[in-house]
């Protein structure tokens, strides 16, 4: 026997026009590319996604057609998503951060039709564009008076401006109409290993994950919030706030191209922004401009961090001097991306403020939706006990099942779950803590070292800017940890300060075998550190230990 309940396709483009109905005048706030703040609200966007819409019917696009986005965090961007997805489209995220041959990879891979860019991005496309000959059109996110000023060479394809377009288009189009299982978004992986490989999101998982985000004990969104989504709109959704602000009618304020600690300081005060979310190296930059300038935060009162593991020192900092709740969240471009977030349960609580922190630290417990689990190896499922390290494999309906046209076979285990590539441990409270890619953890002596929870405390040092921890060879341990340490500016140190910092902070056999000072540490399309790289250039060095 089924149930009597209407049928009512959960698309995304509902939640748009959710938001134009009950809160239409709600602000949109973007720092143009351009230069210029501009104001908008969600029934301005809607009316001009949907005569988008109908510009990219005119254009032929069909439902399944890829429509690409290389573009910063705007208004104009969130239009282009919704008349992109409103038509049963399916919109790219490029990532501008990769280098040129692999978004040449992913365009083909994807078959791109249109791409749809800002003006930064112009030089990247006019590079690359005679590679990709799926691509008809390049719409740039401007009005028709910028792109006169741009010296266009894309080699045969017509750029055109958008807002030209949407001028040339009325706003009465149908949107939705389809199967919820339509294919919504596309994604591709950073590619740290191979080539890179695409996560196909669907209108429904699109929609249950809005609706997971906006659990208390997740994002905890509402219609009275400012939000600044500092995470970019192709990292993954933007971790789901283009959907879920919408969707509760949240004022958003839009970062643009500039992103430093002083240009977020300033759209954080200026706009009254409540909740934020980006990376820790974003965090980084605000705190080191508030310390420098000896600033306040009057109205932010929480922050989401991602993408990589949180320092301890940025929790703190942000909660002791500025009074803003840092809540740390784990995920990846196949969980869509919200997997885990560590916000504290009853019992947690009820430990004690400090007895909080080391809870705060871990990338904290699955909403409902989401299943996890450990095993060894073999696959043989691990125990709870927060120590006992395990391959971290998740499950839920906004969990990838495949890649995009069955790159790299089947992914899944014989219980229908994904191996994240992460080792971890969950404890008694079912929090669980990442403690290295299984790519990256350090094998000393036939024992396991984190990489991650090491570079957390060294990163924590009032004179470092970025650490990193990697295994060097080592004759007798099979690999032995190298801390590399880039120090703020005008700092100096020694190796010796660095381990002290370290003692009684680890285990003992964990301490780095050597400490390197460097110029630089690389980071990666998405924010993190390119540990591979770093492999590389490191590789003949060798250990005083060995």
């Amino acid at each position: 026997m089924l149930g009597l309940m209407q049928n009512w396709p959960l698309t995304v483009d509902k939640i748009l026009d959710h938001a134009n109905r009950w809160y239409s005048g709600r602000e949109v706030v973007s720092r143009s590319v351009e230069g210029p703040i501009v104001r908008t609200n969600y029934a301005d966007i809607h009316n001009r996604a949907k005569r988008l819409s109908n510009a990219l019917l005119g254009m032929g696009i069909k439902t399944g057609d890829r429509v690409a986005t290389l573009a910063w965090n705007t208004g104009r961007h969130i239009e282009a998503w919704y008349g992109i997805m409103g038509i049963g489209a399916v919109c790219h995220t490029l990532n501008p951060r990769l280098f040129p041959e692999q978004l040449v990879y992913i365009i083909n891979h994807a078959e791109d039709r249109i791409i749809f860019t800002d003006l930064t991005f112009l030089p990247v496309l006019e590079g690359i564009i005679d590679q990709c000959p799926t691509v008809e059109h390049i719409v740039v996110l401007t009005d028709e008076s910028e792109l006169k000023n741009v010296t266009l060479r894309c080699k045969g394809k017509p750029c055109l401006a958008m807002e030209s377009l949407i001028d040339q288009h009325h706003a009465e189009v149908v949107w939705g109409g389809f199967d919820e299982n339509t294919a919504a978004g596309l994604c591709y992986t950073s590619g740290t290993t191979g080539n890179p490989k695409g996560v196909l999101y669907s209108h429904r998982s699109n929609y249950l994950h809005t609706l997971v985000g906006l659990q208390t004990d997740v994002l905890g969104l509402s219609a009275r919030d400012v939000i600044l989504p500092v995470v970019p709109m192709f990292h993954a959704n933007a971790w789901g706030i283009a959907f879920a602000a919408p969707a509760v009618g949240s004022k958003l304020v839009m970062p643009g191209s500039k992103m430093d600690g002083q240009s977020i300081f300033e759209l954080l005060e200026t706009e009254g922004v409540t909740f934020s979310a980006a990376v820790p190296t974003v965090w980084q930059m605000l705190l080191q401009h508030l310390q420098s300038t000896n600033s306040k935060l009057t109205t932010l009162k929480r922050v989401v961090i991602g993408g990589s593991a949180c320092p301890e020192a940025i929790i703190r900092a942000f909660g002791d001097d500025y009074g803003v709740d840092v809540t740390h969240a784990w995920g990846m471009t196949e969980t869509s991306p919200l997997g885990t977030i560590s916000r504290p349960t009853a019992d947690v609580e009820a430990l004690g403020p400090d007895e909080v922190i080391p809870f705060k630290l871990k990338q904290g417990r699955a909403p409902v939706g989401i299943e996890l689990k450990l095993t060894n190896d073999e696959g043989r499922e691990l125990p709870h006990d927060g120590t006992t390290f395990g391959r971290l494999k998740i499950r839920g309906a906004t969990i990838a099942s495949a890649y995009f046209k069955q790159e790299g076979g089947n992914i899944l285990d014989e219980e229908g779950f994904f191996d994240t590539g992460d080792v971890s441990t969950i404890d008694q409270y079912g929090f669980m803590q990442i403690t290295d890619r299984a790519k990256d953890v350090i094998k000393s002596g036939g024992e396991w070292i984190s990489s991650i929870e090491i570079e957390n405390i060294a990163a924590g040092h009032p004179k470092s800017a970025l650490a990193a921890v990697i295994g060097i060879a080592h004759p007798k341990w099979d690999e032995r940890p190298l801390l590399l340490v880039k120090l703020r500016e005008g700092q100096t140190s020694t190796k010796e300060e660095y381990l002290a910092y370290l003692e009684g902070k680890i285990a003992k056999w964990w301490t780095p075998d050597d400490v390197v000072f460097v110029d630089d540490i690389p980071l990666g399309a998405t924010g993190k550190i390119d540990k591979k790289i770093l492999r590389q250039q490191f590789e003949s060095y060798r250990l005083p230990t060995a």
